[in-house]
């Protein structure tokens, strides 16, 4: 075993202390409405947000963030536009709250020379680059983190069984393989999604009565 692999699992873990677990996505508002009920209805969500909404943009995001892990100004440039991008006020604070922490937590092993609140991607990918872990691994790695983090939400919020959130998490491995190939040779330009009714529950958690999850 490499010692960049170590890292990345070390980066990747649940463990790791960038408090993820606070975050739902928006999906606690999806439970809240009945939009998700139960393993097929988490599914289909989140097969939408992984191909079309922010599973992608951020793995693009990422990707050109390790590879201008070393320009400081491109990396401020990468850290605007994903801020611009966030579709609502919660993603925003999400993606600022999780780089910040991420990026805090790696600098034990040393960071390159980061924006001073990174977005979560962004800052995966430069010190993933920093500590020569591959591109792709990171983005596989990134996007399956991401996705377990959102069916753990769910199993806590529907509530689901752990069985029912792993069969969840095996189905949804190759479109997370076949996203993360997908997006090997986007430009920002390709940036953007039409995980709609994601984007709107985003919103509406903002003023939900009662919530579980900062997002």
């Amino acid at each position: 075993m490499t010692a960049p692999l170590i890292r990345l699992l070390t980066f990747i873990s649940p463990a790791f202390p960038t408090g993820a677990f606070a975050y739902s996505h928006g999906l606690e508002h999806a439970v809240e409405t009945n939009a998700i009920t139960n393993g097929p209805t988490l599914q289909a969500w989140l097969e939408n947000i992984i191909e079309h909404g922010t599973g992608r943009a951020d793995v693009i995001l990422l990707r050109h963030a390790h590879r201008a892990a070393h320009d400081a100004a491109q990396l401020r440039d990468l850290a605007t536009l994903a801020y611009a991008t966030a579709a609502a006020r919660e993603r925003h604070a999400e993606s600022q709250t999780l780089g910040r922490a991420f990026a805090a937590a790696a600098a034990v092993w040393g960071t390159p020379d980061l924006p001073a609140d990174p977005p979560y991607a962004v800052a995966v990918g430069a010190i993933a680059a920093h500590h020569h872990i591959g591109e792709n691994d990171t983005a596989a790695a990134f996007l399956q983190n991401f996705t377990a983090s959102l069916i753990s939400a769910a199993v806590r919020l529907v509530p689901l069984g752990q069985t029912t959130g792993l069969q969840t998490l095996a189905a949804l491995e190759p479109l997370i393989l076949a996203t993360v190939a997908a997006t090997e040779t986007a430009t920002l330009d390709d940036l953007g999604g039409c995980a709609f009714l994601s984007d709107i529950a985003a919103m509406r958690h903002e003023t939900q009565y009662t919530r579980l999850f900062r997002s």
